[in-house]
């Protein structure tokens, strides 16, 4: 992207304010471990804010999962000594979630964004709550969370359910790698079961954070994978020594899309001072070159724009508080409402996977048109024969180089189409009705988890690609901009120059490490 990713620092701890994470923030907890600290300001909202729920009780009045029952059952009046009761049957009964354990990282971070919604004072929790969260997150204990259950709309019920049982002291949880229940879970952290009270089961179960600490992961990630797929954009230019005449900023002013002419004007950067485009200006018998160069900054550029929407609602998100009821200084002090429900976030986890099935798709072409070494597309020698073989094999026939690695690239780019298809179109109501629109924000979530995880592969590739084929250029004395051949360094520093066949499973999985790390850009 047309900036450099932030990096915080993880020695100090993360202040927890009630103010709204960064997605930053968000990843160092969740995968550096970075401590947090709640703040003096934030439990002082959250006293006030279970005053304000006893003032309410206080009228006698029916309140939804407070001093009645839930979903279906909500017109179910509930006796005041089975208050408390009520909160661990919620806990025990939505616990439901099936399937593998989700990461370990996404329910760090589902935590994070739970502690820092509850105390924004609208949840009506005691402070023990958000405490005891802190706590287990400092602790390195994270509760196991079964990865199928939530249906995105009355909150990510099964899988928080899953979370909160180990503050109670029951489910099972990891402490230092290590699987145990959630009783001796919370005796290593030297903490004691919470006793819960009225509303408070409810607000740790009735949110959207499984989605929206999915969703903060994957921003911070994708940023780090578009500036990847810019800088493998650029090496295939050289590497198929192509034109950059598209690249003209009159072409992009014509148009006047904000992210194709960002893309273009990086790649413009990316390219100066190149002597692999100058050295065939004058001779060069090919009029244009396929669409996956000549029109990146179009397709890129629309990916940016959705990407950069999508990342909007989910930084919004990590202000929010997302529980019902919530509760207010002023009268009426509870208020039965939907913000629960995940559709925003859930169309735009679709959308995400579908902008990043074209950053995909155009990288594999590219590697296609590399990999086929036509001199239709890949610009001839003075000998009138492209500068390396088909597949950059040393010994066509004997050895095959990276054949298969465009044939690995077009089924990450089948499976990515898969997932592109949306999750939050299809509705099944829940609850015998009362719950009847749904935004299956979760599984939008996951698909769009393992669309970043098959398109930084693809990326990948296409840098294993284009640094071969930057080696042609470069023994004929010629040379990239100054960027790029420090994007072709990178490369080289894991991945060696192919002089016989050899695995390629290695080199590409370096280089999507390398993505992830934010090495390029």
């Amino acid at each position: 992207m047309p900036h450099r990713t932030p990096q915080p620092a993880a020695s100090a701890a993360l202040p927890i304010t009630g103010a709204a994470l960064s997605p930053w923030e968000v990843e160092d907890v969740a995968l550096r471990a970075r401590p947090v600290e709640l703040t003096d300001v934030a439990l002082a909202k959250v006293r006030a804010s279970q005053a304000a729920l006893a003032k309410a009780m206080a009228g006698g009045r029916a309140i939804y999962g407070v001093n009645t029952g839930f979903g279906s059952y909500a017109d179910t009046a509930i006796a005041p000594d089975k208050l408390g009761e009520l909160q661990r049957n919620l806990l025990r009964s939505h616990a439901a979630g099936v399937g593998e354990p989700l990461p370990t990282h996404t329910v760090r971070a589902m935590m994070l964004l739970q502690l820092a919604s509850l105390v924004r004072g609208h949840s009506a929790v005691r402070a023990e709550i958000p405490q005891t969260i802190a706590a287990l997150l400092n602790a390195n204990t994270t509760p196991i969370v079964p990865e199928v259950g939530s249906v995105g709309a009355s909150g990510d019920l099964a899988p928080l359910a899953h979370a909160a049982l180990v503050l109670i002291g029951e489910g099972e949880a990891l402490h230092d790698g290590k699987r145990i229940d959630g009783a001796k879970a919370l005796k290593l952290a030297k903490l004691k079961p919470l006793e819960l009270g009225p509303k408070e089961a409810l607000a740790l179960i009735n949110g959207t954070h499984l989605m929206a600490a999915q969703a903060a992961l994957a921003t911070p990630r994708v940023r780090r994978l578009f500036d990847a797929a810019l800088c493998a954009c650029a090496m295939s230019m050289e590497a198929i020594r192509g034109s950059a005449s598209f690249l003209d900023a009159r072409v992009h002013d014509a148009r006047a899309q904000r992210g194709q002419q960002r893309v273009a004007a990086r790649l413009r950067t990316m390219l100066t001072g190149s002597t692999i485009l100058t050295s065939h200006a004058l001779d060069d018998p090919r009029v244009q070159d396929p669409y996956s160069f000549r029109c990146a900054p179009q397709v890129l550029g629309g990916a940016l724009d959705l990407i950069e929407s999508c990342f909007t609602i989910f930084e919004r998100e990590l202000s929010a508080v997302t529980d019902n009821p919530l509760v207010f200084d002023d009268a009426p002090h509870t208020v039965s409402a939907g913000n629960f429900h995940g559709a925003p976030l859930a169309m735009h986890l679709d959308a995400l996977t579908i902008a990043l099935s074209h950053i995909a798709n155009i990288a594999e072409r590219r590697i296609y048109i590399m990999l086929e070494a036509r001199d239709k597309f890949v610009m001839p020698t003075k000998k009138g024969k492209t500068p390396y073989a088909p597949h950059m094999t040393r010994t066509p026939g004997l050895q095959s180089g990276y054949m298969i690695v465009q044939y690995v690239a077009a089924a990450c780019c089948n499976e990515i189409a898969l997932l592109a298809a949306p999750a939050s179109v299809i509705n099944i109501p829940t609850s015998a009705g009362m719950e009847d629109i749904n935004s299956f924000g979760p599984r939008a979530a996951a698909k769009a988890r393992r669309a970043i995880d098959l398109t930084e592969r693809v990326v990948a590739m296409e840098l294993l690609c284009a640094a071969e084929g930057m080696e042609y250029a470069h023994d004929e004395g010629l040379h990239s901009g100054e960027y790029v051949e420090r994007t072709h360094q990178v490369v080289r520093a894991v991945a060696p120059r192919l002089d016989a066949d050899r695995t390629p499973h290695p080199d590409v999985e370096a280089l999507a490490g390398l993505i992830r790390a934010g090495r390029f850009g």
